[in-house]
């Protein structure tokens, strides 16, 4: 357990749901319209309903910011400096895959994106996990949603190829 003052605590939770809900905020601003876009598209048979989508990522992501604030509570940035390095190069990631996707329509270029994505996760888990399992078992989630994304954005660029060529 973390030694650290219940104000700095608080502060550094909050400044890790603060980091997280900036990069939905970025891929939500390159998803505006991304409801019309995804209905417009053809899909898979087990495609979800596009309302489903925002109340799944804000979950998700209020589980990333919570787990980096376990990690990081843990001795802080210097101690975990690649574990919570890592978790923000795949937060970059994850925010630039909403821009290539929905507002750039380059669905091969979105599904590499995923793809680094999904081993980015995987390497945050097994990180997190080392130093707090409870910040690395928050993530499973959020590498069975991305799992379901890859699989998903797979299958609409292959339905879709004269809009996502």
């Amino acid at each position: 357990m973390s030694d650290l003052p219940k104000k700095q605590q608080t502060f550094g939770l909050i400044g890790w749901l603060v980091l997280s809900y900036i990069v939905s905020a970025i891929g939500g601003v390159a998803s505006f319209q991304a409801r019309a876009f995804y209905a417009d598209l053809t899909q898979p048979a087990w495609a979800p309903p596009g309302w489903l989508f925002g109340p799944t990522w804000m979950v998700l992501y209020t589980m990333m910011g919570v787990a980096a604030w376990l990690v990081w509570r843990e001795g802080g940035a210097e101690k975990n400096r690649i574990a919570l390095g890592i978790f923000i190069v795949q937060l970059a990631v994850n925010g630039v895959w909403s821009w290539l996707f929905f507002a750039w329509s380059l669905g091969a270029l979105a599904f590499a994106d995923i793809v680094l994505l999904w081993l980015l996760i995987v390497a945050t888990i097994a990180l997190f996990w080392r130093t707090r399992p409870l910040a690395g078992a928050l993530l499973i989630p959020y590498l069975l949603w991305v799992s379901f994304a890859a699989a998903l954005n797979f299958a609409v660029w292959q339905l879709n190829p004269q809009i996502l060529g």
